[in-house]
């Protein structure tokens, strides 16, 4: 049978998407100081439904509100905030989307704004900015047990409300992928060493989410294919990692890849010191990013398989749903200017998503007193808070700001998560001891 991006895909929990299109976890940055939903989720989260995705994935819910990947993530911590979620849940599955919550913890990822001692396996820093994300203090064995606990309370709470599956994000160099790469990850005990104990945290926390929540629930599972450094979680450990997943009841893998260090999951690549592509150039020749890692991992998996990252075409599109490449379509950067083109491009209305990244560029004139490489670190900075404010201003009931330069958004973005961050220890500062 043909596969078209309209056509439902039925998941092993006994969930049918509506079509094959997926709008993919985005950080959203709209949560209110004491870290929770706000009428803006719902906002947003409905003008995505009404644009024709069958189902919608949330960006990275926090099981600890002290550890956070930035200032305006939700978290789930006895915090309250119940009544929103049930709001944000009811509009994000209008016309029949689905809609799954994210559920992460930052690992070493967290911003030293934030906190300067952030929590991993091991105490190894974050190599990309020193002054940016402090050294971690490696997690006990009793915080690693009660991480799963967290994980599992949240599922429970995301079902609670209405959302109608979650998705574990162990991918782009937060603690589950944290704990994955023994370059990060070089505990002694149960939970390091060979990649079955590397992998132990990440296998418990599914059974525990499963057993949370039951059998018809959905549950993903975010995973990098590699996190393309040399010493780190590799392919050939991913296709065992994926096996051990479809035994613990996955109902879908989405095959990522790169962390902070190594941004592959945006496109980009690092140092040419440590980048490592096992697939060399052949993961190039498509339009999307991870669509030869994810056919290399496909003997392996049970389940259905996610990709997102580059796909803009629907020739290109329909063309890895046919050839067995993957199951679902990702998209996330083009919903941050058009929330209407996944129901136009399943109807035939348009052939290619809208594509910014190219408008978005620092001239030298701009910025004469750079050197071209940080005039380009300056214009990816910029191109991150185009999609970021754009996402607020949607929350907000606004339109989309298409014009908006790149320095523009750089600007308009540090300014929202200074203000954010500032309004959010100001209320931990007034709330009560426990």
């Amino acid at each position: 049978m043909t596969v078209t991006l309209g056509t439902p895909l039925d998941l092993p929990c006994g969930i049918t998407l509506p079509n094959r299109l997926c709008k993919a976890a985005m950080t959203e940055g709209l949560a209110d100081p004491q870290l929770r939903a706000t009428s803006k989720h719902a906002v947003l989260y409905k003008r995505w439904a009404e644009g024709g995705i069958g189902l919608s994935l949330t960006g990275n819910v926090q099981i600890d509100r002290n550890h956070l990947e930035r200032p305006g993530n939700v978290a789930i911590d006895g915090n309250g905030g119940l009544d929103e979620l049930k709001a944000y849940a009811e509009a994000g599955r209008t016309g029949g989307t689905e809609l799954w919550m994210q559920i992460n913890h930052p690992g070493r990822q967290e911003p030293a704004s934030i906190s300067a001692r952030p929590r991993a396996p091991s105490d190894v820093r974050l190599g990309s900015s020193e002054a940016a994300f402090g050294t971690p203090i490696p997690l006990t064995h009793d915080e690693i047990v009660d991480i799963i606990r967290r994980f599992a309370h949240v599922a429970e709470t995301a079902k609670a409300t209405g959302f109608t599956g979650v998705q574990i994000h162990a991918a782009h160099g937060y603690l589950l992928s944290n704990f994955l790469s023994p370059v990060v990850n070089r505990r002694t005990d149960q939970w390091g060493g060979p990649i079955e104990n590397r992998a132990r945290l990440l296998l418990d926390i599914v059974r525990t989410v499963r057993e949370a929540t039951g059998r018809h629930f959905g549950i993903s599972v975010k995973l990098n294919s590699s996190d393309f450094q040399q010493g780190a979680f590799t392919l050939d450990e991913c296709r065992q990692v994926v096996g051990w997943l479809g035994e613990a009841g996955i109902d879908l893998l989405e095959v990522s890849g790169g962390t902070y260090e190594q941004p592959a999951m945006v496109g980009q690549k690092g140092s040419a010191r440590t980048w490592q592509d096992p697939l060399k150039e052949s993961s190039r020749a498509r339009e999307a990013y991870f669509v030869e890692y994810a056919k290399a991992i496909r003997p392996a998996a049970t389940m259905p398989l996610m990709v997102t990252g580059g796909f803009r075409t629907r020739e290109a599109m329909e063309s890895a749903l046919n050839d067995g490449s993957l199951d679902v379509v990702g998209i996330a950067r083009p919903l941050c200017g058009d929330t209407e083109c996944p129901g136009q491009l399943i109807r035939g209305e348009i052939d290619a998503l809208p594509a910014y990244e190219h408008t978005l560029v620092v001239r030298e004139e701009e910025a004469p007193d750079l050197s071209p490489s940080h005039r380009s670190l300056l214009q990816q900075h910029g191109q991150q808070g185009w999609f970021c404010v754009n996402i607020i201003r949607m929350g907000e009931g606004k339109e989309p700001a298409l014009d908006m330069g790149c320095l523009e958004a750089a600007r308009a973005y540090d300014e929202n998560e200074a203000a954010t961050n500032e309004r959010r220890k100001a209320a931990l500062d007034m709330a009560p001891a426990e």
